[in-house]
């Protein structure tokens, strides 16, 4: 089964991380082996050849930088100029994997058609160079509404404005606010470039003016469901409703916590809270439900987003094992078409109407 998944934090794993995503995954974990600078050292999931592997030929691939103001306790930036730089790092990355053949950008039409063609012709995967869609995770590092333009001529096309806490566009999981004069500008600005709006990460205030003010194509690249995971950064199938009759796709994510309720990071483990990739199908077929279709979900699995095996499903050793989706959605009653729809084609339809 062909596989597009709509969000991975490539670039953040292989520079604040420092993995080698090109090597074998066995080979980055044992490098890792006794660090402890962060919590999923070798525990990772994700490399180029396993998504080779997993015939995961299209992703959605994130630069990220957040800006932080005196007084906020996440990490980040203490300039959106430093946060710009970071994410230009990011970009020299991806550039850098094109150059070696590992990867190739897909940005309109023409070069979505031209991946599929090249992925699914009949040959081996191994070798093959990945689709990757450049999206930014967090709208922070956009230093002015003018340096948007300037990421869309080197391939941005997805924006989601806020992540964790206050940003400077908009606000996001765990706080509260609307995005105000500065985020409808941005706004604007994106619909101007089409710019796909990435409404994942969005408190609920922000989400709300976001769909006001936004009139392009919103997607929702890694979000579960609030019904299943009381939590501000899971949708309401109120969330849920208005993003289906935006044409949305909402990207099923599988950091545990989003998964199962009652999950404390550092302490609970994926076997003891009983999550494994059954769960996510219990996501995926909510939001189903509300929809009455199968036409408005799809796979953005955020995997090594700052977690690990440690905080993912545990019959999941690597991304590979996406392949396991597919009969656990039969499992569930769903046809053939609804599957291919969720493992890929309700990703290219919106991609192949956004682009037209």
């Amino acid at each position: 089964m062909f596989i597009v998944d709509a969000h991975l934090d490539l670039s953040m794993n292989a520079l604040e991380w420092n993995r080698d995503l090109t090597r074998p995954l066995a080979e980055i974990n044992q490098r890792e082996e006794g660090l402890t600078d962060k919590p999923d050292r070798a525990k990772a999931v994700i490399t180029l050849p396993e998504l080779r592997k997993g015939n995961i030929g299209l992703v959605v691939a994130t630069q990220i930088g957040r800006y932080v103001a005196p007084g906020n306790p996440l990490p980040g930036w203490h300039s959106p100029e430093q946060a710009w730089a970071q994410t230009q790092g990011q970009v020299a990355w991806y550039k850098a994997m094109e150059d070696a053949g590992e990867m190739v950008q897909v940005n309109d039409l023409a070069s979505l058609e031209k991946q599929l063609a090249f992925w699914n012709d009949g040959e081996p995967t191994e070798g093959k160079a990945i689709g990757y869609i450049l999206s930014l995770e967090g709208a922070d590092s956009i230093v002015t509404v003018q340096h948007l333009e300037r990421a869309y001529i080197y391939g941005l096309r997805a924006v989601g404005p806020a992540h964790y806490g206050p940003g400077r566009y908009a606000q996001g999981t765990d706080a509260t606010g609307y995005m105000g004069p500065k985020g409808h500008e941005l706004l604007k600005e994106m619909e101007r470039l089409n710019i796909i709006l990435d409404a994942t990460h969005l408190c609920d205030d922000s989400f709300w003016e976001a769909l006001d003010h936004f009139n392009g194509h919103v997607w929702a690249s890694h979000n579960n469901c609030r019904a299943l995971v009381n939590h501000n950064r899971q949708y309401s199938d109120e969330m849920i409703k208005a993003l289906i009759e935006r044409g949305a796709v909402i990207g099923a994510a599988l950091d545990a916590w989003m998964m199962v309720p009652g999950w404390v990071r550092g302490v609970s483990t994926p076997k003891g809270m009983n999550c494994n990739m059954e769960v996510m199908v219990d996501h995926i077929d909510h939001i189903c439900q509300v929809a009455g279709n199968a036409l408005h979900v799809g796979m953005g699995t955020d995997l090594d987003g700052a977690f690990g095996r440690e905080q993912c499903p545990y019959d999941l050793e690597t991304i590979a094992d996406m392949q396991k989706v597919p009969t656990l959605l039969k499992k569930r009653g769903y046809t053939d078409d609804d599957i291919n729809n969720m493992m890929h084609g309700n990703w290219l339809r919106f991609l192949r109407n956004a682009w037209a």
